[in-house]
This record gives C-alpha cells, sequence and structure tokens, in this order.
C-alpha cells in the first residue's frame, strides 16, 4: 500500500496523536499528517469520526480508525514486520492493556486537575493523587520491564507508549504548577525510562517542547476566562 494510503487527521500537541505517530514510527510507516486546526473540527474529522467527532483518526486506504490506543492496536496487527507493541504472552498483553487504561481512566485527569488548580489547597490535592498515581505507575514499570529500559522490555511497548505520549504535558504541569511530578528519589525507575523513551529514534520530534506546551495551556486558559 502506498504510503499517501496512510494519513493521521491529527494536531502536534495532543499526546493522544502522539501515541499514533510514535507506533507509526516504530513500524517504519510513512504516512501523510495533514494537520488540523485547533479547536474546529474539520468536515474530514467529522465525517471519519461520526461517533465521538474527535482525533486522532487513522485513515487507512478508504478506512478510518479512531480512539488513539485502538489505534495504536491497529498499527501493531496491521505492520507486524516492525517491532512488537503489545507483548505475545496473553498475560503479559492483558497486564499492558490494564495498565494503559489506568494511565488514561485514572492518572491522567488528576495530572490535568493539577495543571488547572487555581488555589494552592486545590493544586495540594491534585498533587498528592498525582504523586499516588505515580508510585503505582513505578510499581507497574517494575513488574512490566523485568529490569529492562522499557515497560515493554528492551523495546517500546504498549504502555510505554500510553504514558510516554504525555512526557511534554507532564513536564508542563511541573512547571505550570512549579512541582516535581517525575522525582529521582520517589520514582526512579520512571525518571531513568523517561530519559530512555524521549531518546528513542521513533519519540524524537515528537513531543512537543515544554515551553511551547505552557504558552498553549496559558493561551487557552486566558481565552476560557475572558468567555
Amino acid at each position: 500500500m502506498a504510503a499517501t494510503d496512510v494519513k493521521l487527521l491529527g494536531v502536534g500537541p495532543s499526546p493522544y496523536v502522539n501515541r499514533v505517530q510514535i507506533a507509526l514510527n516504530l513500524k517504519s510507516v510513512n504516512y501523510e499528517f495533514p494537520e488540523q486546526t485547533m479547536g474546529s473540527k474539520s468536515e474530514l474529522v467529522l465525517k471519519s469520526n461520526p461517533v465521538h467527532k474527535k482525533i486522532p483518526v487513522l485513515i487507512h486506504g478508504d478506512k478510518p480508525i479512531c480512539e488513539s490506543l485502538i489505534i495504536v492496536q491497529y498499527i501493531d496487527e496491521f505492520w507486524t514486520s516492525g517491532p512488537s507493541i503489545l507483548p505475545s504472552d496473553p498475560y503479559d498483553r492483558a497486564l499492558h492493556r490494564f495498565w494503559a487504561a489506568y494511565i488514561d481512566d485514572k492518572l491522567s485527569p488528576v495530572m490535568r486537575e493539577l495543571r488547572m488548580a487555581e488555589t494552592e489547597e486545590a493544586k495540594q490535592v491534585a498533587l498528592d493523587r498525582s504523586s499516588e498515581g505515580l508510585a503505582l505507575l513505578e510499581e507497574a514499570f517494575t513488574e512490566c520491564s523485568k529490569g529492562k529500559s522499557f515497560f515493554g522490555g528492551d523495546n517500546i511497548g504498549y504502555v510505554d507508549i500510553a504514558f510516554g505520549s504525555s512526557l511534554g504535558w507532564v513536564r508542563a504541569s511541573e512547571k505550570l504548577a512549579g512541582v516535581t511530578l517525575l522525582d529521582q528519589a520517589k520514582t526512579p525507575g520512571l525518571v531513568s525510562w523517561a530519559h530512555n523513551f524521549s531518546s528513542h529514534q521513533a519519540v524524537k520530534g515528537v513531543i512537543p517542547e515544554t515551553d511551547k506546551l505552557v504558552e498553549l495551556f496559558k493561551m487557552f486558559q486566558a481565552k476560557a476566562k475572558a468567555n
């Protein structure tokens, strides 16, 4: 299939879009990236994802695939020649899916609360919850990595992509709130992992710069307060 038959609809600052970019890079899949306008939904997005009406959408040929983690699984199953993203062992696959769901359902929301907090009390509550969530993920890293560099072992895997795609926003949250989330004393495994993940060839150039995300957040926050 020609490279032009693979298109990714999304925006660069979205960690959910970044997941798909990293998965495609891991599999060495060439793709088009018709970047969308932030804050609006193009006709192509609405047509391709009529249920949720949101990005990312991967269009493979004329077939749209929606929801970031579902897209990552599709990429892993279709392009089998590259490194596997999900483990081959059924239990390990289930374990990785569990932690990816945990990241989306539990961890990401409290970290979002941290950068949205407007009072010191709210910030402290969100920080405590974020720290607790990251402590659990530190344990998960020990279990999944089995002493290697990534959740996926020797190479980036499903949980690496699920959490690693948010590293830019994790660092932006640290800067906005004036806190440290990935702490060498509390989460040494994740600190080392974050360095390895960010240095990986499939990731370089994908995760947005921290300062740009901070500026973007402040811009949207100012617009929200003005309305």
